[in-house]
């Protein structure tokens, strides 16, 4: 997880003082722009201290002295190079913190879920549209195997605006001690490393194939996902969006989803004012309207 920094002091133009770079309240109003309309990611006041600390290591990366400088550059970008930048720029203020199981009565739900399904359905579609460093959506094909066998043929879409770390997820490569795993799981789904891999583990093909990791952003205006989802994993994300933005990927979602299918969401996020899209289920679960 990116962690929040101090904020450096300032000075009466409440201009961040800093051998290194310069940080004028301008600039920071400049970042909330952008990042809202590439990310829907809304900024309040109290994250200039993380934007200052995560940007200007792009700063230096790039040879820009001031945050102006960078900025002027990545507006005036253009082309493969200019579409790496922003995505780099975006990478930068997305913020990633997941575990393997984390709130865990979810994926009970999700069990019982699967074990309801019949006919073709036993073969769903599901989308996690958070995949960050990959913890979640290997839980989720970890109860998928566990319930509908390894010969399942279901399929996870696992998304993410992020691309660093959904390389990470790509890769499926975690530290032995890591969060959520029980010894049991690690057994049945995990390669250990030895000699020089010795402390680590990797996801087994099997978990792996079932998985189909491709970068999406959710202010997309074209969703080409495919057949409608089962099941949508969308946890912890609308924390990031103001109200309108959340409503907006609420229909979006709604769109997406089979009538009645389940879409599992956050313990801080609540959406019982958009009641025509979703019916509260269960703790931070809802059902399809």
């Amino acid at each position: 997880m990116s962690s929040l920094l101090d904020a450096p002091s300032r000075n009466g133009d409440n201009e961040v003082i800093d051998q290194e770079f310069t940080f004028a309240s301008a600039d920071f109003e400049r970042v909330r722009k952008l990042i809202y309309q590439r990310a829907g990611i809304s900024l309040h006041d109290g994250k200039r201290a993380m934007v200052y600390s995560r940007l200007s290591r792009r700063l230096r990366e790039t040879g820009h002295r001031s945050f102006k400088d960078y900025l002027q550059w990545l507006e005036s970008a253009s082309g493969p190079s200019g579409d790496q930048e922003w995505q780099e720029f975006i990478n930068c203020l997305t913020t990633n913190l997941t575990s393997f199981f984390r709130e865990e009565h979810h994926f009970h739900v999700f069990a019982d879920a699967l074990k309801g399904l019949s006919g073709s359905v036993r073969n769903p579609r599901i989308w996690c549209n958070a995949a960050s460093t990959g913890e979640e959506p290997y839980s989720i094909v970890m109860v998928l195997t566990e319930v509908l066998g390894s010969g399942t043929g279901a399929k996870l879409l696992a998304t993410d605006i992020d691309t660093k770390v959904l390389a990470t997820a790509q890769r499926g490569v975690y530290a032995a001690d890591s969060r959520g795993l029980s010894p049991e799981r690690l057994r049945k789904h995990f390669m250990r490393g030895t000699g020089a891999n010795a402390g680590f583990i990797r996801v087994k093909p099997e978990l792996s194939k079932l998985i189909d990791f491709k970068p999406f952003n959710l202010m997309s205006g074209h969703w080409s996902l495919g057949e409608p989802f089962d099941m949508v994993f969308c946890r912890n994300v609308m924390i990031y969006f103001d109200h309108a933005t959340q409503r907006k990927v609420l229909e979006r979602i709604h769109a997406v989803m089979k009538p009645g299918s389940l879409l599992f969401v956050g313990h801080s996020e609540n959406f019982t004012d958009s009641r025509d899209l979703f019916h509260l289920q269960g703790k931070t679960i809802y059902k399809r309207v």
